[in-house]
């Protein structure tokens, strides 16, 4: 095993403590879609440690055996890896637990640190503990209090036998105000350390091969500046709806659940200087000052680089598909945005006048995410015309699906006539390495219990991020919008965001 996320394989290793995992909210969607067969995969591997034990908390009522058989059937329709390796379940599921209780139960708790100890002498796991708070955020800090109040959150600082630890899942605050506040009540029952802000889309392997594609390539990073890049598109798209999630979405909104968070990960990622060392804080530090350095937006902004929509009734794989107001839980009126667009500068020497342009939405064409940095033209001596503009070199990322990079570049078509045509050198992961890359929960898991924090938001990153948007939301509270729905599902969004682009002389990527 890796010692670190971004050192390669094999160069060094390192033992893996024996520890519980204990997951709060194990009835609920993401244990089912990512949590259980992402440890699944591990154990099928062999990575997890060989003392290791997992334990469902959640309020209903199920034994032992209906849990594992749940988890399996999970297994087999969300695994990477279908279908379940029999002699692997049969070990593996003999290190599966549930524990039923209330999350405001105090009783619950104190009974849970009993079974914990239970479990520690059966599997030898020293009282090592991961807490995974899969949960609505309200309950956040009503688990840590009772951990706490249990003495199931160890004192960090003294405590040198044991670890505790602690995983949070998005979102962290609704805005800068709550997000300081939960800091705040979570630092009462644990420290910074024994947080793990985890973001999914940091787990995934062709957002971890950004800084080894930029640092490690010196053909790349000679060229990541605003001398030779003409602007940087970000695209995060989804085909599906909101689904069964129209109350979270009611409440959450594209801001919140996908720019606020994975977008401004990958930008500070794109956009970061050379981090001192591959140590956390040196990276973290790094991609902090990347989102301190964000042109705040103005007035004009909100108005001419800001945009907002909403789905209505379309077609998607030739279906016809309803719009927003009309799914399950959702007003009928609603004002809650499913697609966002901006542009950003940042204002600093490597990036200055550079665009950084957002988009994120639900009920787009097709499943994408991609980073694009499209590099300015050459001059116009030689083969640039005002009648023929030869295409831009693009460098396009993809994060999903089809994870790899392709580098678009212009080429003489053989013949006399000599026209220059965009040809594509085309690099995927599945294709080139013959397997499937890890699913992102895979390596976060496997690093919270590693103690390798790299891969999480640290407290600075998820407040610089707030600071930006919290003035976006709260300028839309203000104004509410008189054209929503203003895209039909199937389409790339509303007009105003290709106005946004087309005023600037660009246009989005057709993916």
């Amino acid at each position: 095993m890796s010692s670190h996320p971004l050192e390669e394989p094999g160069v060094s290793s390192r033992f893996i403590d024996p520890c519980i995992l204990v997951i709060f909210g194990a009835t609920g969607d993401l244990t089912a879609r990512k949590l259980f067969p992402a440890i699944y995969n591990l154990a099928r591997e062999g990575q997890l440690p060989s003392q290791f034990a997992v334990v469902g908390f959640a309020r209903r009522d199920k034994s032992n055996e209906q849990f594992r058989e749940e988890m399996k059937e999970a297994i087999n329709q969300f695994s990477r890896v279908k279908p379940v390796d029999e002699a692997v379940w049969k070990n593996f599921s003999q290190q599966i637990f549930y524990h039923r209780s209330e999350f405001p139960d105090e009783k619950g708790y104190e009974s849970l640190g009993k079974f914990l100890t239970e479990l520690d002498g059966r599997f030898g796991t020293k009282g090592n503990r991961v807490f995974y708070l899969s949960t609505q955020p309200k309950f956040f800090t009503t688990i840590a209090e009772n951990l706490h109040k249990s003495g199931l959150i160890y004192d960090f600082h003294n405590e040198k036998q044991r670890w505790s630890r602690t995983i949070i899942e998005k979102p962290f605050g609704h805005d800068l105000e709550s997000a300081h506040a939960l800091q705040d009540e979570l630092l009462q029952f644990m420290t910074e350390e024994q947080v793990y802000r985890i973001d999914h889309y940091l787990g995934k392997e062709t957002v971890q091969n950004l800084m080894v594609f930029r640092f490690a390539n010196s053909l790349f990073e000679s060229l990541w500046n605003n001398r030779y890049i003409d602007h940087v598109q970000i695209t995060v798209g989804e085909s599906i709806g909101i689904g069964r999630r129209g109350a979270f979405w009611e409440e959450a909104g594209m801001l919140r659940d996908i720019i606020q968070n994975h977008m401004m990960q990958l930008l500070s990622l794109v956009a970061m200087e050379p981090p001192v060392s591959l140590d956390a804080d040196a990276i973290r530090d790094e991609k902090v000052k990347v989102v301190r350095s964000i042109r705040p937006f103005s007035k004009e902004d909100f108005k001419q680089s800001i945009v907002r929509g909403q789905y209505g009734p379309g077609f998607v794989d030739g279906e016809p598909a309803k719009g927003y107001r009309e799914e399950d839980n959702v007003d009928p009126e609603s004002l809650v945005e499913t697609f966002a667009a901006m542009r950003l500068f940042i204002d600093n020497w490597r990036w200055d006048g550079v665009p950084f342009y957002l988009r994120a939405g639900k009920r787009l064409p097709k499943r994408a995410t991609e980073i694009a940095i499209t590099f300015k033209h050459p001059p116009a001596v030689l083969f640039q015309t005002e009648e023929n503009k030869n295409d831009p070199n693009v460098l396009a990322i993809r994060i999903q699906p089809d994870e790899g990079t392709a580098l678009k570049i212009n080429c003489k078509v053989p013949g006399p006539a000599s026209p220059i045509q965009p040809v594509k050198m085309d690099f995927r992961y599945g294709s080139y390495f013959g397997m499937s890359p890890p699913e992102a929960y895979e390596r976060l898991i496997l690093d919270c219990m590693m103690g390798e924090s790299t891969l999480f938001a640290r407290e600075d990153e998820v407040f610089s991020s707030w600071e930006l948007f919290t003035p976006v939301l709260e300028e839309w509270q203000k104004t509410e919008p008189d054209c929503f729905p203003n895209y039909q599902c199937g389409t790339w969004g509303p007009q105003l965001a290709e106005d946004m682009i087309t005023r600037d002389g660009r246009k989005w990527r057709i993916l």
